[in-house]
């Protein structure tokens, strides 16, 4: 048994923007189950409540240089897993969790985060001692930066193992090298081999080079980051660090994405009996205000509207794509370029194109269910998550071969594309329209792509592997 903490800026139930929340939220309980000592630290953001819950620590003060940051921690219990939330209702108080209703940074984000991790120090030292702090992305990052320079002679900590996450690389808390001292550092910090990049400072890189191993969420990504397509500019201090760098992909929940089980469905199938999805089509369609009929393939979308997820090769050959007898059902929210292309294409093709411009969890289930082809024409994917989902709910992925994409869908359960071209995707998206009129062909596909099993339990078996490396 290993004793964990974790620290995180978002977790399942308690608050999520995307998929590290659920990351942190299964995979915690996961290896509860599994035999490892657990817990988890993260911010209290204005929409959970602490009523009722015990208050464990009163007054946990962080010190930056002559500045005390004063908090409180709360207990609170998910799936077994306690989870310590840090209120600081001056820091974390507020709109969203990262960013403000207009969607801007707010610009004290390094303090927020460095606080936390400050914080992590002090449940290490008076609440919980791990053998492993699993920090998550660049919110979290800090926390091998202070063990090693701030707390690099405390006795307390000596032992103690640190592995960083990345969900993703595109993310890296870039800050102006002003903030060094008003976060606890040394200036000195700011120079190459250390936190400075291009003239900023970076906490994710800081996290790198400073914690005993590193991991993202899936083996393609692992091999990504380190080449300078996709390294974003860290590509070189990833293939410094390759000998404890190690990919692990994210599994899924499957007692939320089972059509066995799906609360928000229509009607409930499984690979044993795939009456239920007709119904779930039908019920799509309607829910959408579709015009098209049973017969003809629906193709479903669902993701935040941003650059990474291929939506300029969408546009550029949805014209094409809408000369053949196909339906489209789009949700999701982000870029208004985006979501404005979706719009323009939903009126310009009424009955044959729907978008729904919203966070809708009960829509994206049936999405799923009802769809018959799945798109994720993804620049790049560190693991992704609906094409998993897509597979256990027959539903035909048609993804780019990149990260997590490519690891999780092969030739027996779905279509890949290999260059980033909307020639290559319309090729991809073809192909999946030619299977679908070969119904044993495609039932086959779906078939396989149910029985896939990509559960919590075999990536908890892999982190635990990694902790006891650490350890011994």
């Amino acid at each position: 048994m290993t004793q964990v903490l974790m620290v995180a800026s978002e977790a399942i139930p308690f608050a999520k923007t995307g998929g590290l929340a659920d990351v942190v939220g299964s995979l915690s309980p996961t290896l509860l189950a599994q035999g490892e000592q657990v817990a988890v630290l993260m911010p209290r953001y204005r929409g959970i409540s602490v009523q009722g819950l015990p208050r464990v620590y009163e007054d946990l003060r962080v010190w930056f240089g002559p500045d005390c940051y004063v908090s409180h921690l709360y207990r609170a219990e998910h799936r077994g897993v306690p989870y310590f939330l840090l209120d600081n209702p001056a820091l974390f108080e507020r709109d969203g969790l990262y960013q403000d209703p207009n969607g801007v940074d707010y610009p004290d984000n390094y303090l927020r985060f460095a606080v936390l991790s400050g914080a992590a120090l002090i449940v290490v030292r008076h609440l919980f001692r791990p053998q492993v702090i699993h920090c998550h992305d660049w919110q979290a990052a800090l926390v091998p930066v202070y063990m090693r320079t701030r707390f690099g002679l405390d006795p307390t900590f000596m032992g103690i193992k640190t592995l960083l996450t990345i969900h993703n690389l595109g993310y890296q808390g870039l800050f102006p090298p002003s903030i060094l001292p008003k976060i606890g550092l040394d200036p000195g910090l700011f120079r190459p081999e250390a936190l400075e990049f291009y003239g900023q400072v970076n906490l994710l890189k800081g996290g790198l080079i400073y914690s005993d191993a590193i991991n993202t969420v899936s083996r393609k990504y692992a091999e990504e980051i380190q080449t300078p397509e996709l390294g974003f500019g860290l590509d070189g201090v990833l293939r410094e660090r390759s000998d404890v760098l190690s990919g692990i992909l994210n599994g899924v929940d499957y007692s939320e994405w089972d059509p066995r089980v799906d609360r928000y469905i229509a009607a409930r199938y499984s690979a044993e009996d795939l009456e239920g999805k007709r119904a779930c089509k039908a019920d799509l369609i309607n829910e959408l205000g579709l015009s098209t009929g049973l017969e003809t393939p629906l193709i479903g979308i669902i993701s935040r509207f941003a650059g990474q997820k291929g939506f300029d090769l969408i546009e550029e050959i949805a014209p094409r794509l809408l000369e053949h007898d196909v339906a489209v059902a789009a949700l999701g929210s982000g870029d208004p370029s985006y979501e404005r292309m979706f719009t323009d294409l939903a009126a310009a093709y009424p009955g044959r194109v729907a978008v729904r411009i919203a966070f809708d969890e009960a829509l994206a289930h049936k999405i799923e269910a009802g769809a018959d082809i799945f798109l994720m024409p993804s620049r790049y994917e560190p693991c992704g998550l609906n094409q998993i989902y897509s597979l256990r709910y027959g539903t035909v992925p048609v993804v780019r071969a990149t990260g997590g994409l490519d690891d999780t869908i092969d030739t027996d359960t779905g279509f890949k594309f290999n260059g980033y071209t909307g020639e290559a995707l319309l090729e991809a998206v073809r192909a999946a329209l030619a299977a679908y009129q070969n119904r044993e062909q495609w039932r086959r596909m779906m078939l396989a792509g149910m029985r896939k099993d990509y559960s919590w339990s075999a990536s908890a078996i892999e982190y635990a592997a990694v902790y006891r490396r650490l350890v011994e």
